[in-house]
């Protein structure tokens, strides 16, 4: 069975492939209730056997991300779960500054941890593709292309998570970017002015550190990035409720 390097030893080709299912529902835009390739199918897409992607789907079941029903074929599942984004949903209002701090108190703590990972485990392609992402970011904001930009930045994070190889951090940090793009209303999310000229190489330090093996250093650029994105959500929210009319 295939085994891939980690931090402390290897990891069971189920688990990578587990992982990789993930990204691939994420990649595949599948809701819940959408049916999934079959595990042929995924075999042939993860590049494994018919066995580890059967004990992949095991593990995904028991997370509650996938369920499979017999002579009917594999589904995203609709179960809410421990990480599911209904149960987040449903007690975060966008609107609600407390609980938009909050969650950037929340992502600060992820974001250092999966670039402290990161720094650990990223194999050679996934820093090739933290890079492009940052890079992608970067055009975006030297062009004035926000939808370019936006891009960039959930791919730069994504790939983070993905380089961090922890099934659970990349489905949390997935979700909390889902709700805080909710909270665009009373706050800034990737505009092309404002913090993105900050983010942009806020982005390249965390990456160099990550590429230079260097955790701590990481999870410290990481909390920068964070903090100083919340600091300009402070500065705008403080500006759409003082400014005066017209």
């Amino acid at each position: 069975m295939t085994e891939t390097p980690r931090e402390g030893g290897y990891r069971p080709g189920y688990e990578v492939a587990a992982e990789q299912v993930l990204e691939l529902i994420a990649r595949l835009r599948l809701r819940p209730g959408d049916r999934m390739p079959t595990e042929n199918e995924l075999a042939r897409q993860l590049g494994t056997s018919r066995t580890v992607v059967r004990e992949a789907v095991k593990i995904l079941s028991a997370l509650g991300r996938v369920r499979a029903q017999k002579g009917r074929g594999i589904y995203v599942s609709d179960d809410e779960g421990m990480l599911g984004a209904g149960r987040w949903a449903s007690f975060f209002l966008p609107t609600d500054l407390d609980h938009v701090y909050m969650l950037f108190e929340f992502r600060r703590a992820q974001e250092m941890e999966t670039s402290r990972l990161a720094a650990h485990r990223a194999t050679p392609a996934e820093l090739g593709a933290i890079e492009k992402a940052a890079e992608l970011c970067r055009q975006g904001f030297e062009t004035g292309r926000e939808a370019v930009f936006n891009e960039g930045d959930d791919a730069f994070h994504a790939g983070i998570a993905t380089a961090a190889h922890n099934m659970f951090l990349q489905v949390a940090v997935r979700e909390v970017r889902r709700l805080q793009a909710q909270s665009s209303i009373i706050g800034l999310r990737g505009s092309v002015g404002g913090h993105a000229a900050k983010a942009v190489e806020e982005h390249e330090a965390i990456y160099k550190a990550i590429r230079a093996g260097d955790p701590e250093a990481a999870a410290h650029a990481a909390a920068t990035h964070i903090d100083n994105t919340l600091d300009d959500y402070r500065r705008e929210i403080q500006q759409r409720l003082f400014s005066s009319p017209g």
